[in-house]
């Protein structure tokens, strides 16, 4: 962060100076945080009400690891200065809010955001890597893409920051909306429109009015990045006065791909653009990754720099993330792609789609699937959507971990006429012991479920990787 008095703190986030006898102090934060463990020396901590727990019982802990200074909706019995605010997210977004206003001030800043229903993430970490070739780069960690984590990475800038990605989430109407409001984006990424979260959002045609907040406030001197093969997201371009550039797998796009080919070692594809035409081969597995690609470069094409460059940070990858597609290598010659951080019906369908491409005619297909959270009422038909995929895929075996995921199971054995190829299990263990009797050499196993069903660890396990 940058170095701000603690009275320019207390007046960015219109809070009342505490336990300080000089509001001059200047404070070059080494972090910000809202978990307690941390906290480092000089950094800030942000006691925060949550739906489990609440930060003001940690704030002593905080100081304890160096927290220099506190931001409270409440006066705390500590040894450090302290603001007192009405509410602490809505302070967190304004500090945020001031720090990336004055870093752009000096006209070095510029600011990428990414939403989509899937993607988000792995799109993300491809920016990174093709921009903090180009100069500093701040991007979240993880998925820090809510009111909170959003604007903790934004805090991360510093005077010498040149490029700024933020990742942007969102539960209801609104949420994107609050985000821009903090930092106005450059350039505007939608990647698609899918069922992912759909019990909060109600159906697709809210979930697509929500993923617009990103590009229907953007600035005519912005640009908007647009998968021109969803429908809903090419439609976005009737709704923003920003530049609008296309990307997808049809040669409509500004910027597409084609002659695909998704292996064990990666996905190779051609980028065309215009007359010019790319090789890429990406470390990545599954083709599905090739539309986060095109979203990266073309936003990075939107900045002036050149695809070559871009292409070449890209294949520089070598994973989109930890459980997000990952390979690893297994004891006895299997092969595990743990992809089990988050699932949505249109990411487990693409994630079941690149297990069936990458085993050999000589392996078995292993499919370990958990539950799709927060589909609500879609829940039912989407795990047997899923179930039925499977036998039409031919994946050779199937267990299914938890009742919340049966219908998987169910439609599986209503589609094919198996026998014992499908096994529905109670929990991660009863998976485990599965898999330690029936694994096999050359057996590729792929685990895949919301990171709520805990089946990370899982693939983790089978592949002897500590977490």
């Amino acid at each position: 962060m940058i170095e701000l008095s603690i009275a320019e703190i207390a007046t960015a986030v219109s809070g009342e100076l505490r336990n300080s006898s000089d509001g001059q102090q200047r404070i070059l934060a080494s972090s910000v945080q809202t978990d307690s463990r941390l906290n480092t020396p000089g950094s800030l901590f942000f006691a925060l009400r949550g739906e489990i727990t609440d930060g003001h019982l940690f704030a002593a802990k905080a100081v304890e690891n160096g927290a220099a200074l506190v931001i409270a909706e409440q006066p705390l019995d500590l040894d450090v200065p302290q603001i007192i605010v009405a509410n602490g997210v809505t302070a967190l977004q304004a500090l945020a809010r001031t720090v990336v206003a004055s870093v752009r001030s000096r006209g070095v800043l510029t600011v990428v955001a990414v939403t989509g229903s899937n993607g988000k993430t792995t799109t993300k970490n491809m920016l990174r890597a093709i921009l903090e070739r180009e100069g500093e780069t701040v991007a979240p960690q993880g998925s820090f893409n809510n009111d909170v984590g959003a604007p903790i990475t934004m805090l991360n800038v510093s005077e010498s920051t040149k490029f700024l990605v933020v990742e942007m989430g969102a539960d209801g109407l609104g949420d994107i909306t609050r985000l821009q409001s903090i930092v106005m984006p450059d350039v505007g990424i939608v990647l698609m429109v899918g069922l992912a979260h759909i019990g909060k959002f109600g159906d697709a045609a809210v979930t697509a009015q929500a993923k617009s907040e990103m590009v229907s406030h953007l600035p005519s001197t912005a640009t908007a990045v647009l998968n021109s093969d969803d429908g809903r997201v090419k439609a976005m371009a009737q709704q923003t006065e920003a530049k609008v550039s296309f990307f997808g797998l049809d040669s409509s796009a500004d910027l597409w791909a084609d002659d695909i080919e998704a292996s064990a070692r990666g996905t190779s594809f051609v980028l065309r653009i215009g007359d010019e035409s790319i090789p890429v081969q990406l470390r990545i597995l599954g083709e599905h990754h090739v539309t986060n690609a095109l979203a990266a470069i073309s936003a990075a094409r939107a900045l002036g720099i050149d695809p070559a460059r871009a292409v070449a940070a890209l294949e520089s990858i070598e994973r989109a993330e930890r459980w997000r597609m990952e390979l690893l290598e297994a004891p006895g010659g299997v092969t595990v792609i743990n992809d089990a951080y988050n699932a949505s019906p249109d990411s487990m369908a693409a994630a079941l789609k690149t297990l069936v491409q990458v085993v050999g005619p000589e392996n078995r297909s292993v499919a370990v699937l958990g539950e799709i959270a927060e589909l609500g009422d879609y829940a039912n038909d989407e795990h047997d959507r899923i179930g039925r995929l499977i036998v039409r895929l031919n994946v050779q075996k199937l267990i299914v971990v938890g009742h919340a995921a049966r219908h998987i199971h169910n439609a599986a054995g209503l589609e094919g006429s198996w026998d014992g190829e499908s096994v529905l299990v109670d929990n991660v263990e009863e998976a485990y012991a599965v898999l330690r009797d029936e694994l096999r050499e050359g057996d590729v196993v792929l685990v895949k479920s919301s990171n709520s069903a805990g089946l990370r660890h899982l693939g983790d396990r089978i592949a002897g990787v500590s977490a």
